[in-house]
């Protein structure tokens, strides 16, 4: 079979599209060939040697696949060769065929097409774990979403409106604001390119608090981190949940004085780390996703589809951070 293998730490550059043997399933595993590998930014990293789980080379970046079952490993119960499915694999998706623990993998409804379907594990199960979970987000609460035009923001702003919060999404273009709007966003904040000197913090944070109500935001949902952490925080609600998910900006120093004059939490959000300690509550989630999805409550946004042999490309897209909503790769038809 063929694989987009990082040989080397580097770049999407450094990638390349090589033959090795196929796997084989082997206990309580799945193999599946797959359709299509939707693009996170840790996959940016992965190949990088930045992310903080390093596979031993060569290997395929890739976290989330869709594709057939095309064989049923030993002690797998619940699954037949030719079921559709959806999994996580952490890497190795970026090939025609990848061997995944049943535990990770869900049926994929017919009628569902593959390239969409790829997109949604990974940024909706991460952020209704963090709403939900982590910011115990309620009804007519105020959530405030940084990079709300990316994966993780658009799926925030998605369940936001879902579950009957008003959403604030903060992006950097009127595109990505589009974007925002067209997936529920209440009000969208437009922001610049960090860093930011003093004033230019202040008058963020001034624009934070004038969109989000002298209330403050209820939750503030950060995937971006960076200079845009401090001034977002400025502007959280007495008891407000700060949902940290991601750093494509930079990791913040906050200051912690400000949690203490707003009494709020800052909470962590390792969704693939929850997902192992408590395989059963993240199922009972992919399961309200896949309820939503059914409903018309979420879609995925695809916003571009790459051919395998350009696997890289898609990588060095969302390395760029000019990506809205999610890049697929199409690895077979």
């Amino acid at each position: 079979m063929k694989a987009l293998l990082s040989t080397a730490a580097g770049g999407p550059e450094t990638l390349e599209l090589l033959e090795i043997a196929d796997p084989a399933a082997g206990q309580g595993q799945l193999l599946i060939a797959v359709k299509a590998c939707a693009i996170n930014y840790p996959d940016v990293l992965i190949i990088e040697d930045k992310y903080q789980f390093k596979p031993q080379r060569p290997f395929a970046p890739g976290a989330e696949v869709s594709g057939v079952v095309e064989a049923v490993g030993e002690g797998v119960e619940g699954w037949s060769v030719g079921d559709r499915v959806v999994a996580t694999t952490g890497h190795g998706g970026m090939a025609e065929k990848v061997v995944v623990d049943a535990v990770k993998c869900y049926k994929l409804p017919e009628g569902r097409d593959f390239v969409e379907a790829s997109a949604l594990l990974l940024t909706y199960a991460t952020t209704i774990h963090a709403l939900l979970d982590r910011g115990r987000l309620k009804a007519g609460e105020t959530l405030l979403v940084l990079g709300a035009a990316g994966g993780v923001g658009l799926a925030a702003v998605e369940l936001g409106k879902a579950f009957g919060a008003r959403v604030v999404a903060a992006v950097s273009s009127e595109e990505k604001a589009a974007a925002a709007r067209k997936a529920g966003a209440d009000e969208v904040v437009l922001y610049g390119r960090a860093p930011f000197d003093k004033d230019q913090s202040k008058a963020l944070a001034e624009a934070f608090k004038a969109a989000v109500g002298p209330d403050g935001a209820d939750v503030i949902y950060d995937p971006v981190g960076g200079d845009y952490a401090e001034p977002a925080l400025r502007s959280i609600a007495w008891e407000g949940r700060y949902l940290v998910v991601g750093f494509p900006a930079g990791i913040p120093k906050l200051a912690l004085n400000l949690t203490l004059l707003k009494s709020c939490d800052v909470c962590g959000v390792f969704w693939g780390a929850w997902a192992a300690r408590d395989p059963k509550a993240n199922r009972a989630r992919v399961a309200q996703l896949f309820d939503l999805w059914e409903a018309g409550k979420i879609a995925p946004v695809v916003s571009e589809v790459f051919p395998f042999a350009r696997g890289g490309d898609a990588i060095a897209k969302m390395g760029s951070r000019g990506a809205i909503g999610k890049l697929v790769v199409k690895i077979s038809e």
